[in-house]
């Protein structure tokens, strides 16, 4: 019975997590232009989305600024992490780590707005940012995703045995060489998730990017959020179509990779 009953609420919770993208997936291949209503198989809707030249200046926009944002992330999150793990308690230690914090739990309008006062002040001090552009998105999402590669990397170096880095240095390498060899392996598996968590959020982000883009930079989230507004477009069935059919290409790979080192670990 307590099995039956488990699968039972197994079914349901995937089926609500699931069935939605099951529908839309298979209304992409719809050949009505109403996406409720089902007149036959047919991809013309693909053909259509990557003849969209807006829709693929979009895709580019975004995979340029979340691949740079998210590796600027990383790089950032992880001395920030390295500064709240390793250095130990230095004066305003709490400030610091509260500083790095904060963008997580602050509502995406205040940070958007907050951003698009500060650019506007640099203009008109600095005469930097001149206006705003692919490049204030940039900074945003670097601003924000930075904190999640931190928390992320944080939990790793807690979790790490200090005594490897002080083996290494007792038998004569240098910090670098120790950071290279023993450190960055360890920690890896941390850098590339914070990398990914990083590229998701800035692919996702509608709501920082509305506040701090300007003419010319339309990410893919804008042109889908104005094309909904005006109604589902069969184009938008297909384009998340594919994003699904990346993400899951890209979440096999991961998962071939592990299972293959686990195999290799296991056979040493």
């Amino acid at each position: 019975m307590k099995n039956k009953l488990s699968l039972t609420v197994l079914t349901l919770g995937f089926t609500f997590l699931y069935l939605p993208i099951a529908l839309l997936i298979g209304y992409s291949f719809n050949e009505s232009r109403l996406v409720t209503v089902w007149s036959g198989f047919s991809t013309k809707w693909y053909g259509e989305l990557f003849a969209d030249r807006q829709m693929m200046d979009a895709v580019w926009m975004s995979l340029k600024i979340a691949m740079s944002a998210a590796t600027a992330a990383v790089v950032l999150g992880t001395l920030a992490a390295f500064t709240l793990i390793r250095f130990g308690r230095f004066r305003g230690h709490t400030l610091f780590g509260g500083m790095i914090n904060a963008p997580l739990v602050m509502p995406d309008v205040i940070t958007g707005l907050a951003l698009l006062l500060t650019f506007v002040a640099m203009g008109q001090v600095l005469g930097w940012p001149q206006d705003r552009g692919a490049l204030t998105i940039w900074m945003a999402h670097v601003t924000f995703c930075t904190a999640y590669v931190a928390i992320v990397v944080s939990a790793r170096l807690k979790e790490m045995d200090a005594s490897l880095e002080e083996a290494a240095l007792d038998l004569g390498a240098p910090p670098f060489k120790v950071f290279w060899l023993v450190t960055l392996p360890i920690i890896a598996p941390s850098l590339a998730a914070g990398w990914l968590l990083a590229f998701t959020l800035s692919m996702d982000d509608l709501v920082i990017a509305s506040f701090v883009s300007g003419p010319g930079s339309t990410t893919l989230p804008m042109v889908v959020f104005s094309s909904v507004r005006l109604g589902v477009s069969p184009k938008i069935n297909a384009l998340a179509t594919l994003i699904v059919a990346v993400v899951a290409i890209a979440v096999l790979v991961a998962w071939w990779f592990a299972r293959k080192a686990e195999k290799e670990q296991a056979r040493a």
